[in-house]
């Protein structure tokens, strides 16, 4: 069966009861598959985390229906427990619709809703909150509910009293304790590659114990049944194995998904780890490289001090392709002047300064300017931005094209919103593909042929 975790918004319990309910079963030796909807790293990070298989995100808007449907059944059929975490509120999903929402989600696999309730200041005000929720939708099925910041017994049973005539299963009630709070950021939860403080998966797990009714849930939890899954048509690329992929990953650089390199790895090309944090050259065979998004701007003093990174990245720029999305575009730039308002120098091959700006969050529509590494003139792709930051120039556009370097760099797409129109965006030329947008290559055949294409070229000839 399976089921999706959701709630009426964001912070109110999600994670912390989907890394419980994981914790639980890992203490009693039982796998579970996690899944994320939407395009988030971080809370996928989390629960990829504390020993179980590795969470997957489910997200209509960028990998499309079949995708999610099928990669949901492919890794949730291999385990005896899997659930869904879901994102924001139940109907929240593009701009103002409920389309890539968990509800949308929760309808495409047919997969019931455990809801999670913040009671913190609220008794009698529940049921209409949950009446809501329970009646806007009728394709949708909740069938069981958790209270999340319920501290004494009299609150706990004015609860029971209020939801005492509804046909409604109550599956716990989780007091406060600060031990099971997960640190967060401006970005939302605080990465496990990026903090001290572990998860303590003893702890979780007796916590679970005592609080849920883990009997009830497990029936929820069952995976669903086998089934005949359609067989993916993967284009047969040509693969040179001479020509490795480097990608950047370590505490500063970690906002991708694994569906990203297991493709890569499954058509045969190698990969090879980078490391910015521990000052690594770019190792000499690779001929690609990529940079996901992260916290640049959290460790400036430290990627400007590191001199070797910085210097093999300027080097490779000459030989190679370099792939960057959001964090990995900003090392690419001039410098960073971080929140205290301090600059530091980055590798200096684009001609911007980055700097803290407004939120910049959501689903975006792209269409191709122009022939890129990847994407094609008015090809149409789908991905995600999320960031602080901003770019402005740092260089006259007579400075752009004094140089053979970087005479050719123009913004290889345009983007728009649910709600804006289209503008240019990001950085790009033969061999350089720098941009805000975060793609999910492997459910985007275009981008996923593009760029494989771009990796397998010889650019000693473009420099």
């Amino acid at each position: 069966m399976s089921c999706v975790i959701s709630s009426p918004s964001t912070d109110s319990g999600k994670t912390t009861l989907s890394l419980l309910i994981s914790c639980w079963a890992f203490s009693k030796g039982i796998k579970i598959q996690s899944f994320k909807v939407g395009p988030d790293y971080l809370d996928q990070q989390q629960l990829s985390s504390i020993g179980q298989p590795i969470c997957r995100n489910l997200d209509i808007f960028l990998s499309g229906e079949e995708w999610v449907r099928e990669n949901y059944f492919k890794y949730s059929l291999k385990y005896e427990f899997s659930l869904i975490e879901g994102a924001m509120g139940l109907f929240d999903g593009l701009g103002a619709t409920a389309y890539s929402s968990t509800a949308n989600v929760a309808k495409l696999l047919d997969t019931p809703i455990i809801f999670i309730f913040n009671a913190k200041g609220q008794v009698a005000s529940l049921l209409p909150a949950f009446r809501g929720f329970r009646d806007f939708d009728n394709g949708l099925s909740i069938k069981g509910i958790i209270f999340n910041n319920v501290n004494s017994d009299r609150h706990k049973n004015l609860i029971r009293e209020v939801f005492k005539n509804e046909d409604i299963d109550i599956l716990g009630f989780l007091p406060s304790d600060s031990k099971i709070n997960v640190n967060k950021s401006n970005l939302g939860l605080i990465s496990p590659l990026d903090s001290d403080r572990k998860i303590d998966v003893d702890y979780f797990a007796s916590f679970a114990e005592k609080n849920l009714d883990l009997v009830s849930l497990s029936k929820l939890l069952k995976s669903p049944p086998k089934r005949l899954l359609n067989s993916s048509n993967s284009k047969d690329f040509k693969i040179d194995k001479r020509k490795p992929i480097a990608i950047a990953e370590d505490k500063i650089f970690h906002f991708q998904y694994a569906e990203t390199k297991e493709f890569l790895h499954e058509i045969g090309i190698p990969l090879i780890s980078w490391s910015i944090f521990n000052n690594e050259e770019i190792p000499h065979e690779a001929s690609s490289l990529i940079i996901p998004g992260g916290f640049p701007e959290k460790y400036a003093g430290h990627i400007s001090d590191s001199d070797k990174s910085l210097k093999s990245l300027r080097d490779f720029r000459k030989k190679g392709f370099i792939y960057a999305e959001c964090g990995g575009m900003m090392i690419l730039g001039d410098l960073i002047k971080d929140e205290n308002g301090k600059n530091h120098k980055m590798s200096g091959i684009l001609p911007f300064k980055s700097k803290k700006s407004n939120l910049s969050v959501g689903y975006r529509y792209i269409k191709g300017l122009k022939d890129t590494p990847i994407i094609k003139q008015n090809q149409l792709i789908r991905g995600h931005e999320f960031h602080y930051w901003e770019v402005e120039s740092s260089a006259t556009e007579f400075d752009i094209k004094k140089t053979e370097h970087n005479k050719k760099l123009s913004s290889p797409w345009e983007i728009k919103s649910w709600e804006t129109e289209f503008k240019n965006e990001g950085w790009s030329d033969k061999k350089l593909h720098a941009s805000w947008i975060h793609l999910h290559l492997p459910s985007s055949p275009e981008a996923a042929t593009n760029f494989v294409d771009a990796t397998q070229v010889d650019y000693s000839q473009y420099y």
